[in-house]
């Protein structure tokens, strides 16, 4: 995350009541603030770089801006951060994987990629999350949004746990 889009994330955090949060800006997942917080985070939210396929009803030349290529590279980079990530839950914490794209390929598989290279971590369930926040919206396990049901952006999200 760019330090420009760290910033508008403050006001942001506090209209919404969170204080105990902590933004931080990594250049890469071997940053060495990765290893100075292995496994002392309670919830991590990875806000992962990918197409924005998401946003194409406000974007639609986005499709054309993006080469055949992208998706493949994306979901190797959206891995190794995820992967990268979840060192740093500690048992017990909850990581967050969220992108503005509707494709399996960077969100489902992404997910499915981590789960079976990492055992220490299980599918929790968004719907439950949402509900306990008061939010009565179910999408199943995961969250996905589309815009000819929701009305939104295209996004999707998934709780991972760690045991």
């Amino acid at each position: 995350m760019s330090e420009a889009r760290l910033a508008k994330l403050t006001p942001r955090l506090a209209r919404s009541g969170l204080s105990n949060v902590h933004p931080q800006a990594l250049a890469n997942e071997r940053d060495t603030k990765v290893k100075r917080l292995a496994g002392k985070i309670d919830r991590v939210l990875v806000d992962a770089p990918c197409t924005g396929f998401g946003t194409l009803r406000r974007n639609p030349d986005l499709k054309w801006r993006q080469p055949e290529s992208a998706v493949a590279e994306l979901s190797a980079r959206q891995l190794a951060i995820l992967t990268a990530a979840s060192t740093l839950v500690k048992p017990g914490g909850r990581l967050v994987y969220a992108t503005c794209s509707v494709l399996p390929d960077e969100n489902e598989r992404v997910v499915e990629r981590l789960l079976a290279e990492n055992a220490a971590f299980a599918m929790g369930d968004a719907s439950a999350e949402l509900a306990r926040a008061g939010i009565p919206l179910d999408t199943g396990v995961t969250l996905k949004l589309l815009p000819h049901v929701h009305h939104c952006d295209g996004f999707f999200a998934a709780v991972l746990a760690r045991g």
